[in-house]
C-alpha cells in the first residue's frame, strides 16, 4: 500500500523555505510511529532538511541530480522509479515535499494527513483532496494546548 503521510494547514500550506511552518509534537509522534521500519519515499530536499536520516526507515530519495548519493539511502530518478524499487507486500510512505505529494497522489491508496486548523504563508503547498476519490476513514480532533500552538485533527483517507 502507498500513503502519502503529511501536515497540511486549511490552506494546504506545508512549509516554507524548506522548513515546517510550526511545532505540533504528538503529529511527530505519529509520524514516527507509521513510518518507523517502512521505505520512506521523498524529494531529496526534504531529505536535505533532516539534520540526518531517521532512524529504523529505508530511504528512497528523488533526484533530478544524476550524480548524487548518500550512504545507506536509495537514490532514484523518478516517482515510478522509488515505487517500482519498494516492496509490493509492504506499507511504503511518501513523506514529500509538495512536488513529491502532487507527482505521487494518484498512485497513493490512503493518505495519513495531519490537518493543521490554521492558514500559512508558504511556497509548498499539499494537493487538494478530491472529494469524489478519497473518502475520510478516520478522524482524531487534537485541541491546542501548552506543547500545540494550534488545533490540529488526524484524518485517514482511503481512496474511493
Amino acid at each position: 500500500m502507498i500513503t502519502l503521510i503529511a501536515a497540511a494547514a486549511e490552506n494546504n500550506a506545508l512549509g516554507k523555505d524548506n522548513q515546517l511552518i510550526w511545532h505540533l509534537p504528538d503529529d511527530f509522534k505519529r509520524f514516527k510511529q507509521i513510518t518507523t521500519d517502512h521505505y520512506i519515499i521523498m524529494g531529496r530536499k526534504t531529505f536535505e532538511s533532516f539534520p540526518k536520516p531517521l532512524p529504523n526507515r529505508t530511504h528512497v530519495i528523488i533526484t533530478r541530480q544524476k550524480d548524487y548519493t548518500v550512504e545507506d539511502c536509495i537514490v532514484v530518478n523518478s516517482i515510478e522509479e522509488a515505487i517500482a524499487i519498494s516492496p509490493k507486500e509492504e506499507d511504503v510512505f511518501i513523506i514529500g515535499g509538495a512536488e513529491i505529494y502532487n507527482q505521487s497522489i494518484d498512485f497513493a491508496d490512503k493518505i495519513e494527513l495531519t490537518r493543521v486548523h490554521a492558514n500559512f504563508e508558504a511556497d509548498a503547498y499539499f494537493p487538494e483532496i478530491n472529494a469524489n476519490k478519497w473518502k475520510v476513514d478516520f478522524e482524531e480532533f487534537h485541541p491546542k494546548d501548552e506543547k500545540h500552538n494550534f488545533d490540529f485533527t488526524f484524518q485517514t483517507f482511503i481512496k474511493k
